[in-house]
């Protein structure tokens, strides 16, 4: 794969309107998305920077976030090292689920794979706005996702720079699931990455995507991300997000899916990396019996902080979601789960269910866990809880004295607890992605994730 120069300044600079300028000169793109990207830029100009006093940041602290330190960096020409690494990538995700669209940092993206896609549409984002602006105008940075919900988003959505579109049009069922590799190499490097994924009626698809760095060796990288899935009526969309950054990667990501009448989204997050993520997923039912599971696996360890708020958002009746997400923490890492069950006046009968279970594996690590709930409706049913605490003694005594040592009944256990939320993924590779990622972790215990060495 190339690589291309990162053109983008300081984040003084993003803000400026004569680079804001020549950046919409150099893109070359339809009217409907300059001015989008006006919009974006208005609004990033007005937002503030988030601090402690912020409810939604009081508890990831971002102060030693050094946004100067990721803009006007040119990203290297990865090694032969780099290179084979993230081909040898490439070629397991390809045979996993066969077709897939990979790119390093700023280079080109590359279409990996073969597959009969019935009539589907799946590109890299730059292509697809010049050969389907039709089908992108409706929906990209607009309806989905608010890109105005804080200055990160606005500038993302600003200053985007490549992605991928999966379009699946009416009554078509994509038979292959297919992947999205973003590979980060090199220091400094700035990454916005859209992905759009619109699946029409009755259509059905799987979308995997791996957030992967490779050769960093501690240099610090920024990934500004957004995700917009939308599921029309009786549509099925399985999509997989894998965050598996290097420990001195800074992850912002707003992610939203619209799910109407009859239609139904399985959503698995995977948070195994990153020096601090701070991410927001939205699930909006719009439609009488749409349904939604949700499904998150974390696991941080070394100083690692992973925020991850989560909203069911119950906008019609008789509409159901499941939420489950688990937590391992190592070492002096932290988690933050923040979870909210929103009931519409009109959305009667909803059924909806919420749980975050953290497994504390250090006495440095800490969990908050905050689930909760916004009830307009008098016919539901909401269901919400979290649990955190280490692993039980009785169960490890339980095991060694069957002859198994200490180290290896943790790793059961630990295997154990996070069982009940593989068992709900319905791709088979992705399950075992996760359970080889945890167990790598507990191998690896604190030894390779210290604190990272870059203060940017």
């Amino acid at each position: 794969m190339t690589t291309a120069p990162a053109s983008l300044p300081r984040p003084s600079a993003l803000l400026g309107d004569d680079f804001f300028e020549g950046f919409l000169a150099s893109r070359s793109e339809p009217s409907w998305l300059t001015e989008r990207r006006r919009a974006a830029f208005t609004a990033a100009k007005s937002l503030p920077w988030p601090t402690l006093r912020d409810e939604e940041w009081r508890r990831t602290d971002i102060r030693a976030f050094k946004p100067e330190a990721f803009v006007g960096v040119t990203p290297g020409t990865p090694s032969d090292t780099v290179r084979a690494e993230v081909e040898a990538a490439v070629n397991e995700l390809r045979g996993h689920y066969g077709l897939g669209i990979a790119r390093t940092n700023a280079g080109t993206p590359v279409r990996v794979g073969e597959a009969d896609l019935g009539g589907a549409v799946f590109l890299d984002l730059e292509t697809a706005v010049r050969e389907h602006g039709d089908l992108l105008e409706k929906r990209l940075s607009t309806s989905i996702v608010d890109p105005a919900a804080d200055v990160l988003s606005a500038l993302h959505a600003a200053y985007w720079t490549t992605g991928v579109f999966l379009y699946v049009p009416k009554g078509v069922r994509v038979e292959t699931p297919l992947f999205s590799l973003v590979a980060s190499a090199g220091e400094g490097v700035l990454d916005l990455d859209h992905t759009i994924v619109i699946v029409e009626e009755e259509g059905e698809a799987s979308l995997v995507r791996e957030l992967r760095s490779f050769g960093r060796e501690g240099r610090a990288g920024l990934h500004l991300g957004a995700v917009e899935l939308a599921v029309a009526d009786r549509a099925k969309l399985q999509f997989v997000d894998l965050q598996a950054w290097d420990d001195a990667t800074w992850h912002f990501s707003r992610e939203r899916a619209e799910i109407s009448a009859g239609g139904s989204i399985q959503w698995t997050v995977g948070a195994l990396g990153s020096r601090l993520s701070k991410v927001n997923q939205e699930v909006a039912l719009t439609g009488e019996r749409a349904q939604a599971q949700v499904n998150g696996v974390i696991f941080a360890t070394g100083r690692r902080h992973l925020a991850y708020f989560t909203r069911q958002d119950h906008q019609a009746p008789h509409t159901t979601s499941d939420l489950l997400y688990k937590g391992g923490l190592n070492d002096a890492s932290r988690v933050v789960w923040k979870g909210m069950i929103r009931v519409e006046k009109d959305a009667q009968r909803t059924d909806a269910y919420q749980k975050n279970d953290s497994l504390i594996l250090s006495e440095a690590a800490r969990a908050d866990s905050i689930p909760g709930l916004e009830i307009e409706a008098n016919d539901v049913r909401c269901t919400h809880g979290a649990t955190a605490g280490p692993v039980d003694e009785e169960m490890v005594f339980y095991l060694q004295a069957r002859g198994i040592d200490r180290e290896t009944a943790v790793r059961l256990i630990v295997e154990g607890f996070f069982a009940n939320v593989y068992d709900r993924i319905s791709l088979e590779p992705v399950r075992e992605t996760l359970r080889r990622a945890v167990a790598e972790k507990l191998e690896l215990g604190g030894s390779s994730n210290s604190s990272p060495t870059s203060e940017a």
